[in-house]
């Protein structure tokens, strides 16, 4: 979004033309001298009204067109010097300049966070459990309006949608929500799930996954023959799933809860070892790669940047950078 910038205009009140003249004599006779002072006024309901200040807030040091003039005579009935009106001097304005700019740098920031908290975020990847649709090293803008819980007017005027079978979707890892996670939904609830030798089937249909990423021909009795007796240690919420939610040789997601697996399914930490992700936990889907920067896990996998990566950046910025995948789209795949 843009910033913008105040242009102050100073509307003068038109000259008197013998006035002016007379105000001028009268400063080359008495040499009047200019004072200072700290006015604290309110803003006047009529602002032609001389009796009546001219400025709100408090203005230190504002100097005066001229000080107290006493028994001056008009000439040809001109008006006294209380009838003429005043003529502000740009000066006194100056207070607001500030005033202005903090308001307009307030807005501008609090519509920042308004963006990036409630429609857009940035985040990046710094593992390759989603390999080769997400690599180490891309920077997503990721769409957190998307699957906001949506209320019984909201639902028809903003874009919300349901999590579909095939969706990349990002959210808080269930072990730890102080953690992100993005993988690929699987399952919604209602399905039946179940992994033989790599094979995915959902509902008893083997899946055509041309997203799949496979490192390795081994085949792992857990993780490539899914649901099993785990040959590691998984949380126990990967245990529940086993104990109540397998049905006849199928994992079978229950209500408000999602099945999620990483595109390279060879090494993944996903819903086979920490169990379903809660729809409550959902962030959002990514939109688009706005940046893609070969960086090893371990300078992205922080919460702040190290200096390695600062003299890494310095460096290599230009080779490092994948041009090619900058501002790539990203899209799900409809598993039917």
């Amino acid at each position: 979004m843009g910033f913008f910038t105040d242009k102050f205009a100073f509307e003068m009140p038109a000259p008197f033309g013998f006035s002016e003249f007379l105000g001028s004599f009268c400063r080359h006779v008495f040499h009047i001298r200019a004072t200072h002072a700290k006015i604290e006024a309110v803003t006047p309901q009529d602002p032609t009204d001389p009796s009546l200040p001219l400025s709100s807030g408090t203005v230190s040091d504002v100097p005066q067109s001229a000080g107290p003039v006493t028994e001056f005579t008009p000439l040809n009935g001109a008006p006294t010097p209380a009838e003429v009106v005043p003529v502000v001097p740009p000066e006194e304005t100056h207070h607001e300049r500030p005033r202005s700019t903090v308001a307009e740098w307030t807005i501008t920031i609090l519509l920042l966070l308004f963006l990036t908290t409630t429609l857009v975020q940035a985040y990046v990847i710094p593992t390759g459990s989603m390999e080769d649709t997400l690599l180490i090293g891309d920077h997503l803008l990721v769409d957190k309006l998307a699957f906001a819980p949506y209320g019984p007017v909201s639902k028809y005027l903003l874009p919300y949608t349901d999590v579909k079978r095939g969706d990349i979707i990002v959210f808080r890892y269930p072990v730890d929500i102080n953690q992100t996670f993005v993988k690929r939904c699987i399952g919604v609830p209602g399905d039946r799930i179940r992994v033989i030798n790599k094979q995915v089937y959902l509902n008893g249909v083997r899946l055509d996954e041309p997203y799949t990423y496979h490192k390795s021909d081994y085949i792992d009795s857990y993780r490539d023959n899914f649901p099993g007796e785990p040959n590691v240690s998984v949380d126990h919420r990967a245990t529940d799933m086993l104990l109540n939610h397998v049905i006849n040789g199928d994992v079978v997601v229950p209500p408000n809860s999602f099945f999620a697996m990483g595109d390279n399914r060879d090494s993944s930490l996903d819903s086979r070892y920490w169990g379903f992700v809660p729809r409550e936990n959902i962030i959002g889907k990514p939109l688009v790669i706005y940046w893609s920067y070969d960086a090893p896990t371990d300078q992205l996998n922080t919460s702040s940047i190290s200096v390695e990566h600062i003299i890494d950046l310095a460096q290599n910025f230009f080779t490092k950078t994948r041009w090619r995948r900058s501002f790539m789209l990203i899209h799900g795949y409809q598993i039917k």
